[in-house]
């Protein structure tokens, strides 16, 4: 049981580590001082979501994830690609959106599944409402910045 809580909250850590660099790399290359707030803001937030998913893997007697994962990096890099060539800004918002769809899926789905241990669904079940409020932030964000594209 504590290695699938472990095991279950890992692979939470690797997703919001692989976003927490993403949106730290985004707020540095952006030009758009809102877009610099808000991503800085989420990656404190995904900072502190590792934090929380970490400090619960401990409790189990696990040893937290210290990476992200493979798809983050590749996600990461087609952002610097896609902004390099387009609009840096929608970009940025648009990967990063799929990188919180990413992460609300795995949260969902850990959520749902009927193997996923008591204490580890209990820390999933505690941060999913923050992970979904920054899901919709971003795919909000995402949609008025491609009106304005359309528009433009």
């Amino acid at each position: 049981m504590t290695n699938k809580s472990a095991h279950t909250l890992n692979d939470l850590i690797a997703i919001a580590r692989d976003g927490k660099d993403f949106y730290e790399e985004a707020a540095q290359k952006v030009d758009h001082a809102e877009l610099k707030t808000l991503f800085s803001r989420i990656a404190a937030h995904k900072s502190q979501l590792v934090t929380d998913l970490s400090a619960a893997v401990q409790a189990v007697g696990g040893k937290p994830e210290t990476s992200g994962t493979m798809v983050g990096t590749l996600q990461q890099f087609y952002g610097k690609v896609r902004a390099a060539f387009g609009d840096k800004e929608y970009g940025y918002v648009a990967e990063l959106e799929e990188s919180e769809d990413r992460l609300l899926e795995a949260f969902d789905e850990a959520a749902r599944d009927a193997d996923t241990p008591p204490a580890a669904r209990d820390v999933v079940t505690r941060l999913l409402p923050e992970v979904r409020a920054t899901h919709d932030e971003l795919r909000t964000r995402k949609h008025a910045l491609k009106e304005l594209k359309d528009r433009g």
